[in-house]
């Protein structure tokens, strides 16, 4: 590092002048000359040196953030009380829903406040049930987490991947169950893949990128997926390629393998969007003999593709492909023209969200409204019954094999914690399988749907939690959380922060907005590319209804969401920062014109688009919340979260974020950010991390809305 850039970083250490806000003063940010044309427009990027996850100058901007923050963090008289309440609702027993392997159950159970979740397993339901891994075990943090646990075909041996720091890379292992120990195996550098055993027991199909280069682990493009076969007690250069596309940089795979042990289903994505490719490979008698050529059913990536399952050489497969609202169709493997699919249960006008092959019978999830129904349906595709479910709300589950009589699945609302239950295929009888006992008083809060119309007259519905007995005249403190976006559906589920911010006094919304999929695939693509600001008016709408509604006031009103929703949250504070009294976007794309650039943001092109097309950079360009901060305007008391490891949205989308807002002109109100040490995106944090972060975000709104939280 030259003396430079050395004098940069130190500088950055000490505080310096700059926007003032409750005392607050930022640590200067390096504004470099950095510019770039696009399609004949200049646009500035000052901040561009962040990118660096490597460099002695972030590091130290890192810290000198986090210094600012975690004084203004600590001087809230909120804090340790939000910290305390939210450790306390925390602190119950959670159980995963239970499968079976090799005439075992497995399942995942957190005894509170275990940094990570348990694996057990039983030979029946009645018997004690003993530990199969214990993930809590891997490091002294908790910061080494279970991304996969797939039991081998006789239920003795478990392959498993961990992830480090939160990172999405993975390395899968295998271990003996009888034992306890770990075998040779290992493969490596495994992103976006779980493992699927063949049915001799003999090894096991994954997915992998090249080795990334030195220093680019978590920032370099990721392209050139491959699917391969790893035969157990050799190296992993050994392992047997499966299929790839040479071509195409963009195309990769998830493997399954057939109840029958007779096909590999082979699902072929192409980023993160709806629609995917689809494949079989077929097995010599359970086993895989290299060389076996891959069947593609189709490659044309026109509509979502899900194999449910197989009876023979007739593949069951879920489809929106001409039916927007999903159906289930029948393709014959020996003739699998397009003109001889054949539906079996037809498109209704509740969105199919779910298929599963269980029993000799097709159990289907819908979305109604945004909360689930699942119908069961015969082999032939005829209607037999509905599963009754406790309530309005989220259900999930119902997986097994056609050859099981039983299947397990969860059952919550935002009032309700996660219930998992017992369903026998042939009777329909359900039984609770395992029902937490919380210090949640779920009967003193209450749940209502209520519809917004948006800016261009569409409906949309939203969920709203609070206490019994609720006063409307405005001056609820209350925070409406949403996503909108990648086909992913906001329903009501139960969380310690909605039930933490409800026992504060709080009023908690979910908003299910355009580009999630509640009401199907032409929902999904209204909130998209050069539609996607129809996402950010189905939010601001629901705030403006809030309001309206005598739930709140602008300056009692806080918004939050994640990943993309943190995007959502950062575009509508810029567009509307009068509307809002607190804001925290966490993890977000932020820079929308560069978001292609690393690790697997090129994926999401499908549903923002590219700042490569003309048409398209003008739409970015336009809500990019990095691009359209405002000066002069006074916005909200804003806190941005990210984690350092973070390799889904890289961290340099918040840190530029932050640093736009410091430096502009936009009021008063804290301009923060929170910048989590070995986390990632947040699949696998440890329950430390979680509580303190989230308790973190409560605390801040509290502060913001002078919350009284003395217990």
């Amino acid at each position: 590092m030259n003396s430079k850039s050395t004098l940069a970083a130190l500088g950055l250490i000490a505080l310096a002048a700059g926007a003032a806000a409750q005392g607050l003063v930022y640590p200067t940010t390096r504004k470099a000359d950095q510019q770039d044309v696009y399609h004949g427009q200049r646009v500035a990027d000052p901040y561009r040196w962040l990118e660096d996850d490597n460099s002695a100058e972030t590091a130290a901007w890192v810290k000198a953030q986090n210094a600012v923050t975690d004084k203004f963090l600590s001087d809230m008289p909120q804090r340790l009380p939000t910290r305390k309440l939210y450790t306390d609702l925390y602190n119950f027993e959670k159980f995963g829903i239970p499968f079976k392997e090799g005439g075992r159950y497995f399942w995942t159970r957190n005894d509170g406040l275990q940094q990570q979740s348990v694996f057990y397993t039983a030979a029946s339901l009645s018997d004690k049930p003993t530990v199969a891994l214990d993930p809590n075990t891997l490091s002294k943090d908790g910061t080494v987490a279970l991304s996969g646990f797939i039991p081998s075909p006789d239920g003795k041996l478990i392959a498993y991947g961990i992830a480090e720091s939160g990172s999405d890379w993975q390395r899968w292992k295998v271990r003996n169950l009888a034992t306890g120990q770990d075998m040779t195996d290992e493969v490596r550098w495994v992103k976006f893949s779980s493992a699927a055993w063949t049915p001799d027991g003999k090894g096991f199909f994954y997915s992998r990128y090249d080795e990334p280069k030195a220093g680019a682990a978590l920032t370099g493009a990721n392209y050139f997926h491959k699917l391969y076969y790893h035969r157990l007690g050799t190296e992993q250069s050994a392992d047997q390629l499966v299929f790839e596309n040479k071509d195409d940089k963009q195309w990769g795979f998830g493997a399954e393998v057939s109840d029958d042990g007779s096909l590999v289903y082979i699902a072929i994505w192409k980023g993160a969007g709806s629609k995917n490719g689809l494949a079989v490979l077929p097995l010599n008698k359970g086993s895989f003999v290299a060389g076996t050529k891959v069947q593609v059913i189709t490659q044309d990536f026109d509509a979502l593709y899900s194999a449910v399952g197989n009876e023979g050489s007739t593949l069951f497969v879920k489809t929106d492909q001409g039916a927007s609202r999903g159906r289930l169709i029948a393709i014959d493997l020996k003739k699998p023209a397009r003109s001889a699919w054949k539906t079996l249960v037809a498109e209704t006008s509740d969105t199919m969200t779910s298929a599963h092959a269980v029993g000799g019978r097709f159990l289907i999830g819908y979305l109604r409204d945004a909360s689930t129904l699942v119908k069961v349906h015969a082999k032939d595709g005829k209607f037999v019954r509905d599963v009754q479910l406790p309530g309005v709300g989220s259900g999930a589950g119902f997986s097994g094999k056609w050859t099981d009589s039983e299947t397990f699945f969860s059952y919550t609302s935002l009032t309700t914690p996660s219930e998992v239950w017992r369903y026998d295929v042939a009777t329909g009888q359900a039984t609770v399988f395992q029902k937490p006992k919380t210090p949640f008083e779920a009967e003193q809060f209450e749940t209502r749907r209520e519809f917004v119309t948006s800016k261009d007259g569409t409906k949309l519905p939203i969920f709203i939690a609070h206490k019994k007995g609720l006063k409307l005249d405005g001056t609820n403190p209350t925070l409406l959380y949403g996503y909108g976006g990648f086909n992913v559906p906001m329903t009501p589920t139960y969380g310690v922060t909605a039930a933490t911010w409800m026992k504060m006094g709080g009023v908690y919304v979910i908003a299910s907005l355009r580009g999630g999929n509640e009401y199907g695939e032409s929902w999904h693509e209204a909130g998209t590319k050069l539609k996607k600001q129809n996402v950010f008016d189905d939010f601001i709408a629901s705030a403006e209804w809030l309001i309206a509604n005598k739930y709140t006031q602008p300056s009692k009103l806080a918004v939050n969401g994640g990943s993309n929703g943190g995007l959502l949250v950062g575009a509508v504070v810029n567009q509307r920062p009068e509307l809002f009294g607190a804001a925290v976007p966490q993890v977000g794309v932020m820079d929308m014109l560069r978001f292609h650039k690393f690790t697997i943001g090129w994926a999401w092109v499908t549903d923002y688009g590219s700042s490569e097309d003309a048409e398209q950079f003008k739409a970015l360009l336009a809500y990019s919340p990095l691009h359209t901060v405002k000066g002069m305007r006074n916005y909200p008391a804003v806190m941005v979260t990210t984690g350092d490891h973070d390799d889904r949205v890289v961290p340099a989308h918040s840190f530029k974020y932050a640093a736009a807002l410091q430096a502009a002109d936009t009021g008063a109100a804290p301009k923060i950010i929170r910048i989590e040490t070995a986390a990632g995106h947040g699949a696998g944090k440890p329950t430390s991390k979680i509580i303190e972060e989230r308790a973190d975000m409560l605390a801040f709104f509290a502060n913001t809305f002078k919350m009284d939280t003395k217990q």
